[in-house]
This record gives C-alpha cells, structure tokens and sequence, in this order.
C-alpha cells in the first residue's frame, strides 16, 4: 500500500467509536437510550430529549444525498487527482446527517436526493474512512 497523502483525521476519545466500526465496515453512530434518537457527530447531550444517556449502534448505511459541493479547485495536494470530486451532506435512513466523499459518481452527476450507502476506504492499520457511492 502506498503511503496515503491526504489528510488523516484525528481520532478522539469522543470519536473513537465510530472509526471502531469503520475498522469493521460497519457505520455506527451514537443513539440516546432515553428517547431513541440518533445522532452525529457525537455529543454529551441529546439535542431531542436533554438526557445523557447513549449508546453506540450500527446503522443501515443507507440515506440520499441532503446537499452536496462540488470541488473544483485543490486545497490540499493529496486530493488534486480527484478534482472535480463530491463532497457531500447524506441524510441516514435513521435521521442524521453525515458529511463524507460521494465516490464512483462523476460530479455532474451528484443530485440532492440521490439514494447512496455507505462504502468504506481503508488508509491504513489503524484509519477506515466511511464513504458513500450511489445506491
């Protein structure tokens, strides 16, 4: 494997979960245990019902493309091959919203409601990135 050249994200203790069952291809995201809601990015406190209670768990992966921006110009080198490339804000089948690459799609293909799941890209040993082609 080559040596991977975009940015890495920093893996936090809040977070640490999530990149968990990205490791295992799975999309996992924090649910409160008083209401039910889902959310993400992970917080203290639900925004739903105030509780603190919450527990991680695996979600379908599946969703539609909320809004998305299409990249034009490199601001990073290691992204410059991929240019036009999707970022995009995908609404999960549970509720949340998630922001990730839309990969496999050209860019003036992607369309706000366009039904993704999730797919997942790993960079190395320790980071799986949680990504989303069409579905």
């Amino acid at each position: 494997m080559s040596e991977y050249q975009k940015p890495i994200p920093a893996i936090t203790p809040a977070i640490a979960p999530f990149f968990a069952g990205a490791k295992r291809n799975e999309l996992v995201i924090q649910k409160c245990t008083a209401c039910g809601t889902y959310r993400f990015p992970p917080r203290d406190v639900c925004s739903n019902c105030l509780s603190s209670r919450s527990q991680w768990e695996k979600v379908s992966g599946e969703g539609e493309v909320f809004s998305y921006n299409i990249m034009h110009q490199v601001y990073h080198p290691g992204f410059a091959a991929e240019v036009p490339y999707a970022v995009v804000l995908v609404e999960l089948k549970e509720g949340p919203r998630i922001t990730s690459n839309l990969v496999g799609v050209p860019a003036n293909e992607v369309r706000i409601g366009m039904p993704v799941k999730v797919v997942f890209e790993k960079l190395s040993d320790e980071v799986t990135l949680p990504k989303f082609a069409r579905r």
